[in-house]
């Protein structure tokens, strides 16, 4: 079992974050009894503009939040 998890998030998530949630999925996944090394994580940032919630671009509905 090799699993591969896609994780989607908004652009300009940043290095160090992306690092520390790569950590932290691939030791979820070694809870459960999955191999670290066997965890492969694809961090695929999005911009806010391309990215909808509630019929809405994201980029319009938090214009507010970074």
């Amino acid at each position: 079992m090799l699993p591969i998890v896609h994780v989607y998030v908004w652009e300009g998530f940043g290095k160090d974050r992306v690092k520390t949630l790569i950590q932290g999925i691939t030791k979820v996944f070694g809870g459960l009894g999955v191999p670290e090394h066997a965890v492969e994580v694809v961090v695929h940032e999005v911009p806010k503009t391309h990215w909808g919630v509630g019929g809405e671009q994201a980029s319009e509905k938090f214009k507010d939040k970074p």
